[in-house]
This record gives structure tokens, C-alpha cells and sequence, in this order.
């Protein structure tokens, strides 16, 4: 072979290297920039490469419709690509209240929305049925206890429903009697739990003294344990445990979170995951920023970094915003669902939702219940409300409100 034949096939060999070498560069970018939301578009000046974001829309249950500027686009749970802008977003699903929010897309940021969508007619579903007294849920948030005294001694007492537990029959009859009247008019007691939601303490008042005892919640305690003389140092106990679980929830916060709070909150309560504080704010200041750069790509909701004495906010720990409330929706009983990203409260004889940031205020239910007595299921699924359904001839009942 000659060398002018070996010299042209080297060539060959090195162009078609080289080709596949750019060929794979050229991929790689290219899939770089496609996974950073970019696209390529027609302009009158030719073909244009555009940055754009990415929305992850999210709803529960899944299967919503999504509309952006009312135009149907896909359905939830997805992702969608789009240019940088404000968008008018709607998640809907038949039988389902709609939600609303307006979204701002920023070019290679993932945007996410995540919508709890209300059914319209939601179901009920009873737990009890010879009345509930006084019900008191657990710190843990998974276990109700209350009182029964419309039936006989050996059917009175103190019972309680444990929401956290596995199911498969009806939630009537599930609660568990953990002391009768046989003993002590237990049905009559004031009843209050242990920071760890094992044990309740229960207190019977008496013509000259009161008389109080110690029970075990997962067992029938038969005798109970009388601790009348030892009650100051139980209550001395579970109060400093108590209050070490609120300062190692307020450690956990952030040094430059905490210096806020400690300088301008009241704090009402803390979310379950500790990263939204729902506060009235004791002084009117401007809040300064706990996280610089500021973060891009967080809940598109206007905040309020002026806060004025008095008035409610909800704090985002982890986007370092702040978003007022209206007063008037938290002048009853108000919880957060264990979403952490829902607030529950009553207002106008009816059981509202709302998102964290105050958009969103959805009523649940509107039907006659006890207004201080309502309790989030701990995967969100249901509301534990006590009612009579309108019915004053019976004692209210504890019952479930089914979301899902």
C-alpha cells in the first residue's frame, strides 16, 4: 500500500474522529441546555434558542386539570416548560373546589405548586356513637381521648380513639375504653395528657378534696393508678419536658430566624415540619432578611416585610418570607394540617383551608359542630369534628370529615 494511500485513510480516520468528538460535545451542551429549560423557537429573525422555566404542578388527589391564562395545558402531577413571566394558573378537578394562584416562571428554575384541592361534598363518617365529652387530642397529634356518661357504669368512663392506627373496618366502635365508672366517675373527669402521648392524667372532683390518677392509654387500667399524693411533682415533670421540646424546637430554627422571632414574634404555633411560625408580631418593624442572597424560584405570593404590631403573619423559615393574615380568620380554633403548608380554622360557623402564604380559603364544611373541637388527621385525609348534626335531643358525636 502506498503512502499516499496509508496518509489519506489516517485522514479519514482522524476527520471521522473528530466529527464524533464534536458530534458528542455538541449532544452533551446540548442536553445540558435542554435540561436547564432551554428551547428552541421560530422568530422572523430565524431560529432563536430561549431560556425557559420549568413548573411542576402538583395536586392532591392527582388527575387535576391544569389551565395557564385559561388555556388547558396538561394534567397534574406534571411538568410543564415555559418562557419567563406571570401566569394565571388553575388546578381543577370535577367534584373538587378549584385553586388559584398567580406564578412567576424564571428562565432554568424549577417553580412547583403543590394544590390540596377540597371535594364539594365531602362524607362523614361517625367514630362514636354514645356521645363524646370534653375530647382532648394528644400532643403527638395522633390520639383523641374524651369521656362517655350516657351509658352504664361498665360502658362509661374514658375512651380513647387512636387516628394513627391501621383500619380495616368502620371507625365506629374503634375506640378503645381504657377505665369505667365502676371504679370512680371517670366519665365526670378532667382529663389532660403527658407530653408523649402515652399516659393521661385524670381528676375527679370530690364534695371535700379532688381526687386524681394516672392512666395508661394503650390498656384498661383496672385498678387505676391513684396519684393524688404525687401530682405536683408529675405536673413539675411534664412540664419540663414540655418545655424542652419547645426550646429544642426553637434551636433547631436558624440563628438569624431565631434573632427574629425572639425580637418581633408572639409565636402562636409552628407547623409540624418547623418551617412555617404563625405568630403576632410584637412590635411593629421591618423584618430583615435572614437569607442573602435572596432565593429565586420560591412562592410567587406578595410578602409583607413591614409588620405591624398586632397583626397576624405566617413566617416561611425555609423561603425567609413573610405573609399577613386576615384577622378575623383566626379568632377561633385554628390548627395547621400536617401538610404544613395548610392552615384550618372557623370562622362564620364554617370549617375553612387555606394555604400558608393566605390564598386559597376554601370552606370544608358548614354543617353544625362544636367549634373548639376539630382535629387533622395525621396523613390530612380527614377532619375529626364533634357534632349532633342538628339534632339537640342527642349528645354530639366525634365524626370524621372524608377529603380523600
Amino acid at each position: 500500500m502506498t503512502k499516499k494511500k496509508l496518509f489519506s485513510r489516517h485522514n479519514k480516520q482522524l476527520i471521522l474522529s473528530i466529527a464524533i468528538f464534536t458530534g458528542l460535545v455538541v449532544a452533551t451542551i446540548f442536553v445540558i441546555l435542554y435540561g436547564k429549560g432551554y428551547r428552541f423557537g421560530f422568530q422572523e429573525s430565524g431560529i432563536e434558542l430561549k431560556g425557559t422555566g420549568l413548573l411542576v404542578a402538583k395536586s392532591v388527589p392527582e388527575g387535576a386539570q391544569v389551565f395557564v391564562d385559561g388555556k388547558l395545558k396538561t394534567a397534574t402531577d406534571t411538568t410543564i416548560n415555559m418562557p419567563p413571566g406571570e401566569y394565571d394558573l388553575k388546578i381543577v378537578k370535577e367534584g373538587y373546589f378549584p385553586w388559584e394562584k398567580k406564578v412567576v416562571i424564571h428562565a432554568e428554575i424549577v417553580t412547583l405548586v403543590d394544590a390540596l384541592l377540597i371535594p364539594i361534598a365531602p362524607k362523614l363518617e361517625s367514630i362514636t356513637d354514645l356521645g363524646a365529652q370534653n375530647p382532648t387530642i394528644d400532643p403527638t397529634l395522633t390520639k383523641i381521648a374524651f369521656t362517655v356518661s350516657s351509658g352504664s357504669a361498665e360502658r362509661n368512663g374514658i375512651y380513647v380513639f387512636d387516628m394513627g392506627s391501621n383500619r380495616i373496618l368502620a371507625l365506629q366502635g374503634s375506640s378503645t375504653q381504657i377505665i369505667d365508672d365502676s371504679f370512680d366517675e371517670f366519665s365526670k373527669a378532667d382529663i389532660s395528657w403527658s407530653p408523649d402521648g402515652k399516659d393521661i392524667i385524670a381528676t375527679i372532683s370530690g364534695t371535700f378534696s379532688d381526687t386524681t390518677y394516672l392512666l395508661d392509654t394503650d390498656r384498661s387500667n383496672q385498678p387505676p393508678n391513684n396519684v393524688s399524693d404525687s401530682l405536683a411533682e408529675i405536673d413539675e415533670s411534664w412540664q419540663e419536658i414540655a418545655d424542652a421540646r419547645e426550646r429544642s424546637i426553637r434551636n433547631s430554627l436558624p440563628r438569624k430566624v431565631r434573632d427574629l422571632a425572639d425580637g418581633n414574634f408572639n409565636i402562636l404555633s409552628i407547623s409540624p415540619n418547623q418551617e412555617k411560625i404563625l405568630y403576632t408580631a410584637s412590635r411593629s418593624a421591618t423584618l430583615p432578611p435572614a437569607i442573602e442572597p435572596k432565593l429565586i424560584g420560591v412562592n410567587s405570593t406578595a410578602e409583607t416585610r413591614d409588620i405591624v404590631e398586632g397583626e397576624i403573619y405566617i413566617y416561611d423559615v425555609a423561603e425567609d418570607r413573610n405573609y399577613e393574615m386576615e384577622e378575623e380568620n383566626f379568632e377561633e380554633t385554628v390548627s395547621w394540617l400536617n401538610t404544613s403548608r395548610h392552615i384550618m380554622f372557623v370562622r362564620d360557623n364554617a370549617l375553612h383551608f387555606m394555604d400558608f402564604d393566605g390564598l386559597n380559603d376554601t370552606v370544608v364544611y358548614a354543617g353544625p359542630f362544636e367549634h373548639e373541637f376539630i382535629f387533622p388527621w395525621p396523613d390530612s385525609t380527614r377532619i375529626v369534628i364533634l357534632t349532633n348534626l342538628g339534632n339537640t335531643n342527642t349528645l354530639p358525636n366525634l365524626y370524621t370529615i372524608i377529603l380523600r
